[in-house]
């Protein structure tokens, strides 16, 4: 398994300093670059290709977040590609700061830096120029292991795909993490980070559910403490000037004794969060009836594909198969990134009109073939599964 390197140690960047890095790096491994930038929205212009060789370059940011398939360059010529990525660390102000789990504290979504990863068969990098980028919409992520920027191979979430779909007139901002629901998403200050980042005419996407029913104390449930959850999010969004979207949970794959359809393992919750969405005027993007098709489209043992199911001595130390029905892994990921942003499309968004000019409209009845999906690795593999089902 081939794991990245880092390049260039951190180093302190003022809010206004342009980074302009020649790099000149070529090989067959993955490589990165990081440098120290304060919180923020940047744009990313690299130069990609080699004057020696052809070269075959993924480029990606921080934990795994996607943005370029594969670019093809020949000996002695270059492609630039710009992208723009949000960097956020724990502070809030003063003392305040977002309380990450104990793992999260070694994740490049949450550190000093800005961070990129170049992988693909033979990746090639000629120049790195990193600029703010105050200008842009962001949307920002709010959710669990089926939203966040997952860290190692092969567990993946559409949080990180997403991001190859926008122009850089868009920041895609991740603050979902593994086992989260409503109730510790906010009371780890998460949502009070992200409204100290908030904009004017930003967004904020939420998709919970899959943790939310597993709380059991007084006044929890779909009805009471979730749907109450959701309406705080909805205000205090709006109150900072926000766009607010509601996400239903996607669905597990746990088909039914027919051996065809989709059981609905989320009891009341997806429609509990239509009926606050309906009171409240917010959009509402149908994850579970999108990620139900693309199962039952994909057939019971077609739909294995698109989640943690791997046979032992995959990875390296796996000694036992890996079957997970609620964790995608990047094929899985890549297909929920395009429900979402056709859900985006359905509901009217203005998002819509900043999708990359090679975005194809998607339908979950009709998935993708996963045999003619290639993803590049560009970290290490981990046998360890994201907290939360």
């Amino acid at each position: 398994m081939l794991v990245s390197v880092a390049l260039l140690a951190a180093t302190c960047v003022q809010a206004q300093t342009v980074v302009d890095t020649v790099l000149n790096r070529a090989g067959s491994a993955p490589f990165s670059y990081a440098v120290a930038v304060p919180d923020g929205n940047y744009r990313v212009t690299v130069t990609l290709g080699s004057k020696k060789r052809a070269a075959q370059t993924v480029v990606r940011a921080e934990s795994r977040r996607h943005y370029t398939d594969v670019v093809t360059t020949r000996k002695g010529s270059f492609q630039e590609v710009t992208f723009v990525v949000n960097k956020h660390q724990p502070l809030i102000e003063g003392d305040r700061v977002v309380k990450l789990k104990p793992r999260e504290l070694t994740y490049k979504n949450w550190d000093d830096s800005l961070s990129l990863s170049f992988c693909g068969p033979a990746p090639a990098v000629q120049r790195i120029r990193i600029e703010p980028a105050n200008d842009v919409t962001t949307v920002f992520l709010c959710g669990n292991s089926t939203v966040v920027d997952q860290v190692n191979e092969p567990w993946a979430s559409w949080g990180q795909m997403i991001t190859r779909w926008f122009t850089p007139e868009v920041a895609v901002a991740n603050y979902a993490e593994s086992g989260l629901s409503c109730t510790t998403f906010l009371a780890q200050l998460r949502l009070d980070k992200i409204l100290s980042q908030l904009k004017q005419g930003d967004y904020v996407i939420v998709e919970f559910g899959h943790n939310d029913e597993k709380e059991k104390k007084p006044g929890d449930g779909a009805w009471y403490s979730y749907s109450r959850n959701l309406k705080i999010f909805a205000d205090r969004v709006r109150a900072a000037g926000g766009h607010i979207i509601f996400c239903t949970p996607t669905a597990r794959r746990f088909f039914n004794p027919d051996h065809k359809t989709i059981q609905n393992t989320h009891g009341d919750y997806p429609e509990a969060m239509k009926t606050v969405a309906g009171r409240e005027a917010v959009p509402v993007i149908d994850l579970t009836r999108m990620s139900t098709a693309f199962y039952e489209a994909l057939g019971e043992e077609g739909s294995k594909r698109s989640l943690v199911h791997y046979p032992a001595n995959t990875f390296p130390d796996q000694n036992q198969p890996l079957a997970d029905n609620t964790h995608f892994n990047p094929f899985g990921a890549w297909e929920v990134a395009k429900m979402v942003v056709m859900g985006l499309k359905q509901i009217g968004c203005p998002l819509a009109a900043c999708l990359r000019s090679d975005w194809q409209d998607f339908d979950p009845q009709q998935p993708d073939d996963a045999d003619a999906f290639v993803w590049h690795m560009s970290t290490g593999s981990s046998l360890t599964k994201p907290d939360g089902n």
